[in-house]
C-alpha cells in the first residue's frame, strides 16, 4: 500500500544520503624522524632546468611532502626563465605509469649489470673490428655531457656524434655559423625594438626554441614620449596565419614563392642595390613602407624570417648587420639547437647502405619523427647494434636490440648553458620512481669510470665554470651567469 511504499522509499532515501556523507577512511602515518625541511601542508619549491631537446628553460618545480606537484618561472635566471603550456604540463609526465620501468635487451627485461656486459661486450667487439657506431642524440646543450661523449669516443674510436633536432633550424644554425664562426642561433630581444619585421617566423610560438613572448609584449605596451604614445610596429608577411601574424599592426598574406623575393627587397631598398623583381604592385609599395620604416627606427629595427633556406637566412643577418640592429645578439647566442640536417641525411643513407653497423640513439625518437620512419626503422632492425635510450617503449625502441630506461628530468641531474655564458644546473626533485639511469651514467659506467654523472657535473663546473661562485648558491639558484668567455675543449 502507499503507507508501506513511502516508508520503505524514505528509509532507502535516508541510507544512501548516510552513505554519501561518510567520507573515506585515510590512515596517516607519521614521519619516525620528520625532514627538516619538510612541513606537511606546506609547498617546497626547488630550481632546475628542463631540456628535453625542444623545449629548454630555467624552471622551479613545487613540491609537497617530496612529490613534484607544479612547474613555475624561474624569473630570477639571466635568459630562459619563462615556461610554456607544454613545460607546464610536463609534471605530469612524470607519473605516467606506461614509463619504461627497467632496462630490455632483445625485448626482455635484465639487470643493469647484464645491460652493462652484454653491451660493453658488444662495444669492445665491435670496437676491435673497426665497425662504425654512429651516437644519434637530441641537442643536449650540456658541456659536461659533450665531454663524457668527447671521453667515450676516444675510448672507442670508431664510433662518431650526430646531433638531430626533431624539429630543425639547420639552415638558421649553418648560415649563423658561416657568417660567425659558431653553430648557434642568434638571440633576440623584442624589448628594444621599434620596428619589427617578420617573414614567416612565428616569434610568438616556437620559432627558434620560443620565449620571446615576454620581449615582445614589453615593446607593445603604450609609452608616453615627449607627449606621443608610442609602442613598437609589427609588420608580419606569412603563408599560413600564426599567432604573431594574428598579432601584427600590419599582415601581409603572401604564396611561400614570393617570401624570399621579399627578404631580397627588402635588403635591396635598405643597401641601394637594384633589384629586379616581379612581385605585384600593391605587395611592392608594402614592402618599400616597411623599409623606410626599418630606416628610420635604425639600431632598433630588426628583421626575422623562419623560411628554411641558408641563403635566406644569411641575408637576414646581413639586413640586421646593415641596421646596427641592437634588438639581435649575435655575441652571446644560443645553443639549444645544434641539429644538421645533412649530417642526418648522410647518416641514413650510410645506414641503408650498410656503411654504419650500429646505432645509440638518446632522447629522440627518429622512428616516429622522421618523414621516411618506417624506412628508417626497417634498416635499424638490420644493424648489427642498435640501443634507445628513452623513458617509453616509442617506435625506435621497439626496433631496438638494446633499451636504456631513463629518468624522467625531474629525476635526474644536468647541467647546460642555453645561451653563451648563461649556464644552469638541474637536480632530481623527487627520488627516481622505477629503475632508471641516466644516459650520461650508462656512458660512464661502460667507460668503467669511477664516478658518476652528478659528480662529473660537479667537478667539471668547479673546474671551469664556477670560478669565485660557489656550488651551493649555483644549485640554489638553478643558474650561473659568467661575463668571462670561458672555452670548453
Amino acid at each position: 500500500n502507499r503507507r508501506d511504499f513511502l516508508k520503505y522509499v524514505g528509509f532507502s532515501t535516508a541510507a544512501v544520503t548516510l552513505a554519501a556523507c561518510e567520507g573515506p577512511v585515510i590512515k596517516s602515518v607519521p614521519y619516525v624522524v620528520q625532514p627538516e625541511q619538510i612541513i606537511p601542508g606546506i609547498a617546497n619549491y626547488y630550481a632546475t632546468s628542463i631540456a628535453d631537446g625542444f623545449d629548454f628553460a630555467s624552471i622551479l618545480i613545487k613540491t609537497r611532502e617530496g612529490r613534484p606537484i607544479k612547474v613555475e618561472n624561474n624569473s630570477d635566471a639571466s635568459s630562459m626563465g619563462s615556461a610554456n603550456a607544454r613545460v607546464h604540463a610536463s609534471v605530469l609526465s612524470l607519473y605516467d605509469i606506461k614509463r619504461l620501468q627497467g632496462p630490455k635487451v632483445k625485448g626482455k627485461d635484465v639487470s643493469w649489470n647484464d645491460f652493462y656486459n652484454q653491451l660493453g661486450s658488444k662495444l669492445k667487439a665491435m670496437a676491435n673490428s673497426g665497425k662504425p657506431i654512429v651516437i644519434l642524440t637530441q641537442t643536449f646543450a650540456s658541456p659536461t655531457t659533450q665531454s663524457i661523449l668527447n671521453k667515450f669516443i676516444m675510448q672507442f674510436p670508431n664510433i662518431r656524434h650526430v646531433t638531430y633536432d626533431a624539429i630543425s633550424s639547420s639552415a638558421a644554425l649553418d648560415a649563423f655559423e658561416n657568417i660567425y664562426g659558431v653553430r648557434a642561433l642568434a638571440d633576440y630581444d623584442f624589448s628594444k625594438a621599434e620596428t619589427i619585421v617578420s617573414i614567416a617566423a612565428d616569434i610568438l610560438g616556437d620559432w627558434q626554441g620560443g620565449g620571446y613572448d615576454a620581449g615582445y609584449a614589453k615593446g607593445r605596451v603604450p609609452k608616453k614620449v615627449h607627449g606621443k604614445s608610442i609602442m613598437s610596429y609589427h609588420a608580419q608577411f606569412e603563408s599560413n596565419l600564426s599567432l604573431s601574424g594574428a598579432n601584427a599592426d600590419d599582415r601581409f598574406p603572401i604564396d611561400p614563392p614570393s617570401l624570399k623575393k621579399v627578404v631580397a627587397q627588402i635588403y635591396a631598398g635598405l643597401t641601394g642595390i637594384s633589384l629586379k623583381n616581379n612581385l605585384d604592385t600593391k605587395l611592392s609599395k608594402s614592402v618599400a613602407e616597411v623599409v623606410k620604416r626599418l630606416k628610420k627606427s635604425g639600431p632598433k629595427g630588426v628583421v626575422v624570417s623562419g623560411i628554411d633556406d641558408i641563403a635566406v637566412q644569411e641575408v637576414i643577418l646581413a639586413i640586421n648587420n646593415f641596421l646596427g640592429s641592437k634588438v639581435i645578439d649575435v655575441a652571446q647566442p644560443k645553443l639549444i639547437r645544434m641539429g644538421s640536417n645533412s649530417e642526418v641525411i648522410k647518416l641514413l643513407s650510410d645506414i641503408k647502405s650498410g656503411k654504419v653497423k650500429g646505432l645509440i640513439t638518446a632522447g629522440i625518437n627518429p622512428g616516429f619523427t622522421l618523414p621516411n620512419s618506417q624506412e628508417y626503422l626497417d634498416a635499424v632492425e638490420k644493424l648489427e647494434l642498435s640501443v634507445a635510450f628513452t623513458t617509453k617503449v616509442d617506435e625506435t625502441a621497439t626496433a631496438a636490440q638494446f633499451v636504456g630506461a631513463t629518468p624522467h628530468y625531474l629525476e635526474s641531474w644536468g647541467d647546460y648553458e642555453f645561451k653563451k655564458g648563461h649556464f644552469a644546473l638541474a637536480q632530481p626533485t623527487i627520488k627516481p620512481l622505477f629503475d632508471t639511469r641516466q644516459f650520461q651514467d650508462v656512458l660512464l659506467k661502460i667507460m668503467k669510470t669511477e664516478t658518476n654523472y652528478y659528480q662529473e657535473i660537479k667537478s667539471f663546473w668547479k673546474e671551469k665554470i664556477l670560478l669565485e661562485k660557489t656550488w651551493n648558491q649555483s644549485l640554489h639558484d638553478g643558474f650561473l651567469y659568467s661575463d668571462s668567455s670561458i672555452e670548453f675543449t
